[in-house]
């Protein structure tokens, strides 16, 4: 179980948004670089980024701000938003990003994923992020008409390394983890789930741990460690010990 904490780029700052919502940020930090070595510091391992601006645009938008966190952190960087083609795709590879999500081009076009992850195994993982079990797309600015299970199937064969699930109901809200959902749709495929939207406290953590959830790769925790609801030695020290059981 991973515990990725997220920075979310909007005008070069760190922001969460409510349900997605761009008109309801709220700035946390005005240098994400900092943020990203407060979080290594911290002792977390793998850090998760979305360019929301990016998404909006279909187009990469906080490039400066993303390059700066890849100067500071030795931990290993997952980035999401704007990534639509494959020369935007390997620019982020060779800059050092760990892993690309693609969000709107899974639905839009899938062959591109499935090309992608074809060509670049392990690196590729799909944001697929859902508003009444319904994927929403271009920045969640737009729901389409297909479920998050009906995509993640598209990618079962495809080396796809993990699929991001959010909730958007519950993103930056606090209200916990969609877990039944998010567990039903990593039961039904073997590409690795990591949960995502609303985890909210260290009880969150704690149900991360449980047998059922055994099959998650890990959760993405923003708000909440901004905030200050999760301590994040308590929640690492969790999962220390929960990987040595």
């Amino acid at each position: 179980m991973i515990l990725f904490p997220a920075i979310d780029l909007k005008n070069g700052q760190c922001v969460r948004l409510e349900q997605g919502d761009m008109a309801r940020a709220t700035v946390f930090n005005l240098d994400p670089a900092a943020q990203a070595r407060s979080f290594q510091d911290q002792g977390f391992e793998y850090l998760h980024v979305v360019d929301l601006d990016g998404a909006f645009a279909g187009k990469p938008q906080n490039a400066q701000a993303v390059e700066a966190m890849l100067k500071t952190v030795t931990m290993p960087v997952q980035l999401g938003g704007g990534i639509r083609d494959m020369a935007t795709l390997e620019a982020w590879l060779g800059k050092g990003i760990a892993r690309v999500i693609i969000g709107t081009a899974a639905v839009r076009d899938p062959a591109f994923v499935k090309e992608a992850a074809k060509k670049h195994p392990g690196r590729v993982a799909v944001g697929l992020d859902a508003r009444d079990g319904k994927v929403a797309v271009e920045g969640w600015a737009e729901t389409s008409t297909v479920t998050a299970l009906e995509i993640a199937q598209r990618f079962e064969d495809a080396g796809v390394a993990a699929i991001i699930f959010t909730d958007i109901a519950r993103d930056g809200l606090l209200k916990g983890l969609n877990l039944d959902a998010t567990i039903a749709l990593a039961d039904a495929i073997s590409i690795p789930v990591i949960a995502s939207g609303g985890l909210a406290s260290i009880d969150d953590v704690k149900a991360l741990l449980t047998p059922r959830a055994k099959k998650l790769e890990g959760a993405i925790s923003g708000r909440a460690l901004y905030d200050g609801r999760i301590d994040p030695a308590e929640a690492l020290a969790l999962i220390k010990a929960a990987r040595a059981a």
